[in-house]
């Protein structure tokens, strides 16, 4: 993974003679909101799981250990062949039955299922076929979306909804296109920015958001999340009133690069940014080992930086992802329909912070020990969000050294639990955090090589802190003080506000 200063910060470390503190400040500014985390329902080539719904019974709900909300699907261009309505449970020329039982009890679980075309149907397109054309077998002729054919995109899309809704799945969002900037000779189809507003801006309206229960459109899902597709889309007002969601992936380029200019536009116009496909080592000869998870979990903590919503990792089932296949070559630790590490990693940020916003932060290093020790480099990462009366601090550290991790929080906190995860035997302990007293400021053990989540509990105490302050006159406008009854000069994250009639009430200002 390709660092940056602004996903890390590089830091001098203590030998283990000395100590070394790493300060982390989350401030009360607060950052996008997180919609939720989730896979692809496919493995092997992309093939769907058909009636093997044990992936996203291991993988979806909160009866989950992992807890996944976001499932992935594809709307395939390719006829059912000779399947009739009796084998896929409703009549329809594509075959797409195949997600239908993953996505039936994703829903049941809770989940978000959405849907992208890696083409359109070939007889919509300039090659005549679905397969993008990048092939001596295809004549190597770039499979597009033919002009002629724009007005028909959008219906096809809602044959597929109409179909998935009578099999009884609600789908909550259709996307453009798979990589339409990657010529393929798998399924494929060629947009350029200026094809794909065309498309969006003229015919995006054909959508039926009515029938479908508020169906979301997803803009293309462009390889390294080129944000010329994105921000084309949102600079013109017609197209960015049809599209609810940028999306986009990160191959060949790290989420705070692309992923984070796009997010920026994005945000200004209210729109949830998605990384729709990443898998973070894949094509590898081996089961990842303990830094290449802590890897992954630095790339998710990167994207939520970049000011990502929504994650969605590529299978769900391979050995570098998140159930096991089986496969021999890969064991042991690759028993089929077992979850693996890499899972666990993930239900660090999907069973802890989705639905909770981010929160900024500030971090340094103290070193503490023999002034003559010799320093070595190391990079942590971290991030913050609040979610009810829950401060979330994830740790991430690669290096060999622990540390000891002080952490400053916007508000008093009364309870704290920290779940470690330190190597593919060791993972999502959860260990209680002493705290005697409501406090702001507390220090908690940094393990070596080790994904960390420290939840605080905000302490609300039954007094609101100023019940006893002077009340001889009533405030002719309404006043704000913190937790600790202190009068504030400007109202900002969690305060007390003392109403006009006398009364009182906890708030959340000036975000």
């Amino acid at each position: 993974m390709k660092r940056t200063i602004t996903a890390f910060l590089a830091l001098a470390v203590a030998s283990a003679a000395s100590a070394a503190t790493i300060t982390v400040t989350v401030t009360d500014t607060r950052c996008q909101t997180i919609t939720g985390f989730g896979a692809a329902a496919c493995d092997g080539a992309m093939c769907p799981f058909a009636n093997d719904t044990i992936p996203v019974k291991l993988l979806y709900g909160d009866q989950s250990p992992i807890g996944l909300n976001i499932m992935r699907m594809e709307i395939s261009p390719n006829f059912k062949g000779n399947m009739t309505a009796a084998d896929v449970g409703w009549d329809t020329p594509y075959d797409w039955y195949g997600s239908v039982p993953s996505a039936r009890l994703a829903k049941k679980r809770g989940a978000l299922v959405f849907g992208t075309p890696w083409s359109p149907p070939g007889d919509f397109k300039t090659n005549g076929t679905a397969q993008g054309g990048n092939s001596d077998s295809q004549g190597n002729k770039r499979g597009a979306l033919r002009e002629d054919c724009y007005e028909k995109f959008f219906p096809w899309l809602n044959t597929f909804l109409n179909y998935m809704k009578n099999c009884g799945v609600k789908v909550d969002a259709v996307s453009i296109q798979n990589e339409p900037d990657w010529w393929v000779s798998y399924s494929g189809c060629l947009y350029t920015p200026e094809q794909q507003l065309e498309l969006v801006k003229n015919y995006a309206y054909m959508l039926d958001r009515e029938k479908f229960h508020g169906v979301r459109l997803i803009s293309a899902e462009p390889l390294g999340f080129d944000p010329r597709y994105s921000n084309m889309l949102l600079n013109d007002e017609t197209a960015r009133d049809q599209v609810d969601i940028i999306a986009g992936h990160i191959y060949g380029h790290p989420p705070l690069g692309n992923l984070r200019s796009a997010a920026q536009l994005a945000h200004q116009y209210g729109k949830e940014v998605w990384m729709t496909e990443h898998s973070s080592t894949d094509n590898i000869d081996h089961l990842p080992n303990w830094h290449e998870q802590l890897l992954f979990a630095e790339e998710l903590n990167e994207c939520m930086l970049a000011g990502c919503t929504g994650y969605i990792y590529w299978y769900m089932r391979a050995h570098w992802a998140f159930v096991g296949t089986g496969e021999a070559k890969y064991n042991p630790g690759n028993t089929k329909n077992t979850l693996l590490p890499r899972a666990y990693v993930m239900s660090h940020f999907a069973k802890h912070v989705t639905g909770s916003t981010r929160l900024e932060t500030e971090s340094s290093i103290r070193n503490v020990g023999d002034p003559g020790a010799k320093n070595t480099e190391t990079a942590f990462e971290t991030s913050a969000y609040i979610k009810g009366d829950s401060l979330i601090v994830m740790a991430i550290d690669t290096t060999k050294n622990a540390l000891d991790l002080q952490i400053e929080l916007p508000y008093p906190v009364k309870s704290g639990t920290h779940l470690l995860s330190t190597a593919n035997n060791s993972l999502c302990k959860r260990v209680d955090i002493s705290i005697t007293e409501p406090t702001q400021t507390i220090t908690v053990p940094l393990p070596a090589r080790s994904l960390n989540t420290y939840i605080f509990m905000i302490d609300r105490p039954e007094s609101d802190g100023i019940s006893s302050l002077p009340n001889t006159q009533q405030p002719s406008h309404n006043t704000y003080y913190d937790l600790q009854g202190r009068p504030l000069t400007k109202a900002k994250g969690l305060c007390i506000e003392r109403r006009t009639d006398g009364t009182s009430r906890k708030v959340y200002m000036g975000f």
